[in-house]
C-alpha cells in the first residue's frame, strides 16, 4: 500500500491546478498553448525545484555548448572526468530546458556520483521528430569524439525523455555506432499511438492533463507515422540493447508503455529490470525524498547506474 505520505502528495497534486484559480484541470486540445506550457514548467520548477531538490550542494553547474546544442554539465564533487551520463529532458517533446530540469536531475549526478551532461534537444511543434532524436545521438556521438568510451556512458530519461532515451539506443544501433553501457527509463513513453489499455483505465488517477498525449503526439510525429520505432520504440526490434532501469508508477496512463516494452525486450535477450510503484504518479523518482517510494526508487537509480558506470 502507498505510504500516507505518498497519498497526501499526490492530492496535492492532483489539485494543483486550484492553484493557478482553476475549478478543474483544463483538457488539452490543438489551441492549448504551448508558450503558456512552457512558461508553466519553468514556474513549477521554480517554486518546487527546491523541494524536490533540496539545494544543490557538491554540484559545480557548467555551461557547455554540444556541438551547436545549448547544454550544461551538472558535476558532482570528485566525479571522474570520463565517467558521463547523457540526460534526455523530458516534457511530452514540446517543452524542457536545463533550467527546469537542473535540481531535480542534480540529485540523479549527486546521488551517483557521475557527472551528467543535460542537452536541450529541440521543441515540437517547432522542430518535429526527427529533431530530438537528431540532437540525442549528435550529442552521444559528441561525446564519443571527446574521448569518452562507450562503456562509460549511460543515457538516462524521464517521460518523453524516457521514451527519447530508448529511441536513440535504436537509432544508435541501427546506424552501427556502439551502444552506451546502459540506460534508465523513467515513466518512458515508448507509443505516440496510446494503445496502451492503461491510457484509458489510469486516466482518472493520472495527474497529466487529459488529452495532452494525444496532442503531444501529434506535434512531435509531425506527418510521419506515430508507430515509427525511432518515435515509439515500443514497436522496434529491441534485439542488442544494453541492460535497461524502467521506473513507472502505477497510477500514470503510461503504465503501459513500460510493461509492454520491458515484456518485449526481455522476450528479445535484453536484461530489463522493471520497477511499477504502487499507487505511483509520473516519474515519481524525482519527487521529494521525504517520500520513501520516491527515495527508494532514487536510490535504485543511482544503485543501477554504479554498478554499470562506476564499477
Amino acid at each position: 500500500m502507498p505510504s500516507l505520505r505518498s497519498r497526501l502528495f499526490a492530492f496535492v497534486l492532483r489539485h494543483r491546478h486550484l492553484l493557478r484559480f482553476q475549478l478543474q484541470e483544463r483538457a488539452w486540445d490543438f489551441n492549448t498553448s504551448i508558450p503558456d506550457f512552457r512558461r508553466q514548467c519553468e514556474e513549477f520548477h521554480r517554486v518546487f525545484g527546491k523541494l524536490f531538490g533540496k539545494r544543490i550542494d557538491g554540484i559545480k553547474i557548467s555551461p557547455a555548448a554540444v556541438a551547436g546544442l545549448p547544454a550544461e554539465w551538472l558535476i558532482p564533487d570528485g566525479a571522474a572526468k570520463d565517467k558521463v551520463i547523457l540526460y534526455a529532458i523530458g516534457g511530452a517533446y514540446v517543452s524542457g530546458s536545463c533550467q527546469d530540469h537542473r535540481r531535480i536531475v542534480s540529485k540523479i549526478a549527486k546521488g551517483s556520483g557521475v557527472s551528467v551532461l543535460l542537452v536541450e534537444h529541440r521543441l515540437a511543434p517547432e522542430h518535429p521528430f526527427p529533431a530530438a532524436l537528431d540532437d540525442m545521438v549528435t550529442a552521444y556521438r559528441w561525446l564519443l569524439a571527446e574521448g569518452i568510451l562507450p562503456s562509460n556512458i549511460m543515457i538516462v530519461g524521464e517521460s518523453a525523455g524516457g521514451g527519447l532515451c530508448l529511441a536513440t539506443l535504436l537509432a544508435l544501433r541501427d546506424q552501427g555506432i556502439p551502444l552506451p553501457e546502459a540506460a534508465v527509463a523513467l515513466s518512458p513513453w515508448t507509443d505516440l499511438n496510446q494503445t496502451g489499455e492503461s491510457h484509458r483505465t489510469n486516466a482518472d488517477v493520472c495527474l497529466s492533463p487529459k488529452r495532452m498525449a494525444h496532442v503531444c503526439s501529434k506535434y512531435y510525429a509531425g506527418d510521419n507515422d506515430p508507430c515509427l520505432p525511432w518515435i515509439s520504440p515500443l514497436y522496434g526490434d529491441l534485439y542488442g540493447l544494453p541492460p535497461i532501469l524502467i521506473q513507472v508508477g502505477g497510477d500514470e496512463t503510461l503504465l503501459d508503455d513500460s510493461t509492454r516494452f520491458a515484456a518485449k525486450a526481455k522476450a528479445a535477450g535484453v536484461n530489463v529490470t522493471l520497477n511499477v510503484g504502487e499507487g505511483m504518479w509520473h516519474c515519481f523518482a524525482l519527487m521529494p525524498s521525504f517520500i520513501p517510494e520516491c527515495r527508494q526508487a532514487m536510490d535504485e537509480i543511482c544503485s543501477f547506474i554504479k554498478t554499470y558506470v562506476i564499477k
